[in-house]
């Protein structure tokens, strides 16, 4: 089967001596993984089409006998360079892009997180900074894949919200009695809470513009510990996060 579609490459790693293998997010297919030949060589057709975050027209063969595709073509609609050459915007947009790779199965189509995926790249061009962009982007991801935290009660005893001294925990808030001193739920404040619950229900520009002051700083740890739960383990992106941050 040939096919065609836009997608965005959110991976891509040497195979053998020539080729690659690239992983894209499509909007027609969902995640999507597969060979593109030859892509390593000097006159490649690919070009520079495979690079990170690049938004392009995939066509493809799918012989139906393997996980893998056979990449056609990839032409490109936008590169998206600026990300790749500008190291806060790229530790945002590697945490955005690892989002959607690890909490996505392949070939589960997901139109509206392929669009809101294209809606934070092209944020990234404009004058908001790239934090407030990945808060934004991961707010309304963990919520069109269905995995928002439960904010409204705490998630051990049922106790209703607002209570003083919210703590993050497995899936939601916990109260102060039942957050174990010493455990893992992370200590957030109710301004935190009341931010995530705004910017979910705002449109994409209000939320780009909204203030939100001490939340701000708080909200990446809390979406950071909701992906994290939901994958086992914490990102990778969080690790190349911090080390931007020291050169900064």
């Amino acid at each position: 089967m040939l096919a065609k579609t836009a997608a965005v490459v959110i991976g891509s790693f040497p195979l053998g001596e020539s080729d690659r293998l690239v992983t894209f997010y499509s909007r027609d297919f969902g995640k999507i993984r597969g060979v593109a030949k030859s892509a390593r060589r000097m006159r490649s057709r690919f070009g520079s089409a495979l690079e990170l975050c690049t938004l392009g027209e995939l066509v493809f063969f799918d012989s139906g006998r393997s996980e893998l595709v056979r990449v056609d073509h990839f032409d490109i609609t936008r590169p998206f360079d600026r990300v790749r050459e500008n190291l806060e915007k790229l530790a945002q947009a590697a945490w955005m892009i690892e989002c959607v790779a690890r909490l996505t199965a392949e070939r589960d189509r997901h139109a509206a997180l392929f669009g809101l995926l294209v809606r934070g790249l092209r944020a990234f061009d404009g004058p908001r900074p790239p934090t407030r962009v990945a808060i934004a982007f991961g707010v309304r991801c963990v919520e069109a894949l269905g995995h928002r935290p439960r904010l409204d009660a705490c998630i051990a005893c049922g106790r209703a919200y607002p209570f003083p001294r919210p703590a993050l925990g497995d899936g939601g808030v916990l109260c102060e009695a039942c957050a174990r001193p010493g455990g893992d739920a992370l200590a957030i404040s109710p301004a935190t809470i009341g931010a995530f619950e705004r910017l979910r229900s705002v449109s994409w520009d209000e939320a780009l513009a909204m203030p939100l002051g001490r939340a701000e700083a708080e909200l990446p740890a809390l979406l950071e510990a909701q992906v994290a739960r939901l994958i086992g383990h914490p990102t990778r992106s969080t690790k190349f996060q911090r080390e931007v941050q020291r050169l900064l």
